[in-house]
């Protein structure tokens, strides 16, 4: 099939409306917030309404061997929906429908397109909660989410969004629509095929539909901060947090660069005193007296290791005023240049150490690097600061991103906490997973997606 029958037939299925080919419209789906990751010029973005409409794409693709990349909301910090020359970039924001909320067994049946922050505050007029909050949440989609496995701030005690999920609709290869999963709250009949989908980046299949389960609304959170004049007095706070058993529904940390940006953003002092090298933030939502000595013990576990400053509070917007600090920080740094943010994962006794290689790498590369990130399950996010018009910078924020993924995995850790692979760390996930695991990898996919259709490129190529 030619590219011209492909696309009359992809308007005869979808109507006109739902098959956009303007070079202008099609480029500004052609990439995510990624910089550094490349990107292609596609043949045509289409707008499926239903699944009906996503098999038609998948089939005709199909029948004319022309690859789909499926798209969200474009969030992604990888790569993961970049088109490449010549494909369908498949958007899937139109399956936007909460189909079903089922309160009695605390889950949700819910379309890709649903934003992270519409379907949270939905289910939470039913007393329910949706744990994953990635720092997009107010316009990533659920697609994406599951796409990425994306996590968020409250990781620590909630899990990523694979933790959520029951049960997918994923369309396949062949346009066939395969159901994963259950509804109930145990199951072991067959492969999890569900948690395969979950963080394959549309390289297996296009999920058109998710039941998730969810949780009791939590209390409203205590908020407990921390300074510290040294990361390695943070880093002793954190690693004695874990040891102890402690899990506070949410444990961040910033260092001092990130902590001057938010400052000066927010015009704003947060007390830590200008000698501050590392920030943790703290919540419990366990409510009450069970909320208060979870924060209590949190503070002396943070006096303890040498903290110059903690400060607790049940006020609920003075929390919120606290924790914006944190959600601000990307904003923040725009005052310097644009930013590229990395995500990398260690062992939590070893954040001290993977902020002081950022240190180092800043000095090395002469660009402001500020990590911020998830301390309490060990997911750290260096950003790097750097003028977008200077080929030098860019250059140089490159190498930085690089290496710090080399600190990471020396320090025995993972190329990416909840970002996903994309198409700049592909290398990466070679080097850490070895040529094993990439052969798994690679049978799994050439056993779902025998032509290679489904985002070709991302995560890793097929020689």
């Amino acid at each position: 099939m030619s590219t011209d029958a492909l696309l009359t037939k992809l308007r005869a299925e979808l109507g006109r409306d739902a098959v956009l080919t303007d070079a202008d419209v099609t480029g500004s789906y052609s990439r995510d917030m990624m910089p550094l990751a490349p990107s292609g010029r596609p043949l045509a973005v289409v707008l499926p309404s239903d699944v009906e409409g996503v098999q038609a794409v998948v089939r005709a693709c199909a029948e004319a061997k022309v690859p789909i990349v499926p798209r969200g909301a474009g969030s992604g910090l990888s790569g993961a929906a970049n088109a490449i020359d010549g494909c369908v970039v498949l958007v899937m924001t139109k399956l936007d429908q909460i189909v079903e909320i089922d309160a009695g067994n605390r889950l949700a049946v819910v379309q890709p397109g649903v934003v992270n922050l519409d379907f949270r505050n939905a289910v939470e007029k039913h007393g329910l909660f949706y744990p994953p909050d990635p720092s997009s949440y107010d316009w990533c989609t659920i697609g994406g989410n599951l796409s990425t496995n994306a996590g968020g701030l409250c990781c620590v005690k909630y899990g990523v969004t694979t933790d959520s999920v029951l049960g997918l609709e994923v369309v396949l290869a062949d346009g066939s629509v395969l159901k994963t999963g259950r509804r109930t709250v145990k199951g072991v009949a067959g492969y999890d095929l569900a948690r395969l989908f979950v963080g394959s980046e549309g390289t297996l299949g296009v999920i058109t539909q998710a039941t998730l389960a969810l949780r009791p609304l939590p209390q409203a959170p205590g908020t407990l901060v921390a300074g510290f004049d040294t990361t390695e007095a943070a880093g002793t706070a954190v690693a004695r947090t874990v040891r102890e058993g402690l899990v506070p529904s949410l444990m961040e940390i910033m260092d001092a660069s990130s902590i001057k940006a938010a400052e000066t953003y927010l015009k704003t002092d947060l007390g830590a005193g200008s000698d501050c090298q590392a920030l943790l933030l703290c919540q419990s939502d366990a409510g009450g007296e069970v909320a208060r000595r979870e924060l209590a013990a949190l503070e002396q576990i943070c006096q303890d290791a040498g903290a110059t400053m903690t400060y607790a509070t049940d006020d609920l917007a003075e929390g919120r005023m606290l924790m914006q600090a944190r959600r601000v920080v990307l904003t923040a740094l725009e005052q310097y240049g644009v930013w590229l943010t990395d995500d990398v994962s260690v062992p939590r006794t070893r954040i001290a150490e993977l902020i002081a290689g950022c240190q180092r790498i800043s000095e090395e590369v002469g660009l402001r690097i500020a990590v911020v990130g998830h301390a309490g399950d060990g997911n750290m996010h260096p950003t790097i600061v750097y003028q977008p018009d200077d080929e030098d910078e860019f250059a140089r924020a490159r190498r930085a991103f690089d290496e710090i993924l080399d600190v990471g995995l020396k320090l025995g850790g993972t190329v990416t906490g909840e970002h996903g692979v994309g198409k700049i760390k592909r290398e990466w996930l070679e080097r850490e997973i070895g040529p094993v695991g990439m052969r798994v990898h690679r049978q799994i996919k050439q056993a779902l997606d025998p032509e290679n259709l489904f985002n070709p490129g991302s995560m890793f190529s097929l020689t």
